[in-house]
């Protein structure tokens, strides 16, 4: 890796689009959101207008033709204002459409990826289930082939833009065995007759919408079996990986949101005509967090970097996504305890920061997921 740790004039000019949209046009919309658990859905249309959902797309396909330090830039602006804005963001911009871009047929881009990237489709990932949790290859879902298509049973949990998504990728066995090369992606159009949506009520990022989903028997026509071939399986691992270093990103806008919002009150708050950051266990704590948030960052943009040079590993995503999600947790709880009896109020930012942070050390497979795959990259076989 190059010893220039700058970020280029893009990359800053990137930051501050999206800085100025979250100040000017976003962050008003943040707590009725949050109160009401409904994403505004025109945001979506604002982003397409902006460029944002197509940032790591080439310009040949419709996108921005920036890189993976740009997209991160943009998870980790979007997560210092409302990680919930984020992960709607990040479900549609990268899982949703991501393996359309990389396996779909052209008549399959045209008619989902290019309007999705405008911002005039909502896209999700069904991937996750309730017996499954983090371990893909445990799927259940099944696609029986009938004429014309594909019958699909099963179900999924924990979908982000479900309830409001216009189409949906599906994962789903189209043969018995369970390996991995039996597992395919479906593109499911919404509303399907066969998918029973039901909107889950979160703790953490409430104003992304999540769902469970029982398929019965829905029919998907062959036109929709991502990229015409069963066994997609590979597509979803690298979807994945890449996508960690994603999250990692959106930790670190949430790990820097809660800090700056601790820093301020110790600044600000005075007891005994003492502001509460010069005692020296109050300094301390912002020390510590000052020093995890400046090497998640590295971290994160490492990985930015490897994803960018074609080199990303699963290890290395593993480790990205492990530390920044823990800091973020870490420092989210730290802020709650800096500001005292008021972290609990919502008045202020870092308890709603801390439930949102809570949502990734477990999403986008668990800490302990991570830690695995990382000890086998040692050699080990836990």
């Amino acid at each position: 890796m190059s010893l220039n740790f700058n970020f280029s004039a893009e990359h800053e000019s990137v930051r501050d689009t999206v800085r100025r949209l979250c100040r000017d046009e976003l962050a008003a919309l943040v707590t009725d959101a949050e109160e009401s658990e409904t994403f505004p859905r025109h945001v979506f249309k604002r982003w397409g207008e902006l460029g944002l959902l197509g940032v790591r797309y080439p310009e040949a396909d419709g996108g921005s033709g920036l890189d993976k330090v740009s997209d991160c830039i943009v998870r980790e602006e979007l997560s210092y204002m409302s990680q919930a804005f984020a992960s709607s963001w990040s479900a549609h911009s990268h899982l949703g459409i991501w393996p359309i871009w990389k396996a779909g047929t052209p008549e399959q881009r045209k008619r989902f990826f290019v309007p999705a990237l405008a911002g005039d489709k909502i896209a999700g990932f069904g991937l996750s289930e309730p017996d499954g949790g983090s371990n893909v290859r445990a799927l259940k879902t099944r696609a029986q082939k009938v004429q014309g298509g594909w019958k699909l049973s099963g179900s999924k949990l924990y979908i982000t833009n479900a309830p409001i998504a216009d189409f949906l990728l599906v994962a789903a066995r189209t043969q018995p065995e369970l390996k991995p090369e039996s597992i395919s992606l479906f593109i499911v159009e919404l509303p399907n007759k066969g998918f029973d949506i039901h909107k889950l009520r979160k703790e953490g990022i409430r104003a992304s919408e999540t769902a469970l989903i029982h398929i019965e028997e829905a029919f998907v026509p062959d036109d929709c079996l991502l990229g015409g071939r069963e066994g997609t399986y590979p597509v979803i691992l690298d979807s994945l990986s890449e996508n960690r270093v994603g999250v990692a990103a959106n930790a670190l806008g949430m790990a820097r949101a809660a800090f700056d919002a601790a820093r301020t009150y110790a600044n600000d708050r005075i007891i005994a005509n003492k502001r509460v950051g010069d005692y020296q266990a109050i300094a301390h704590k912002l020390a510590d967090m000052s020093a995890q948030i400046e090497a998640a960052r590295w971290l994160v943009y490492y990985g930015a970097w490897r994803v960018d040079q074609g080199t990303l590993d699963a290890a290395t995503a593993s480790r990205v996504k492990l530390v920044a999600s823990e800091t973020a947790l870490a420092v989210s709880e730290q802020a709650i305890r800096i500001h005292g009896g008021a972290g609990i109020m919502r008045e202020y930012p870092v308890g709603r920061i801390h439930r949102d942070a809570l949502v990734y050390v477990i999403g986008e497979g668990t800490s302990e997921v991570q830690r695995n795959i990382i000890a086998r990259s040692l050699g080990f076989k836990p």
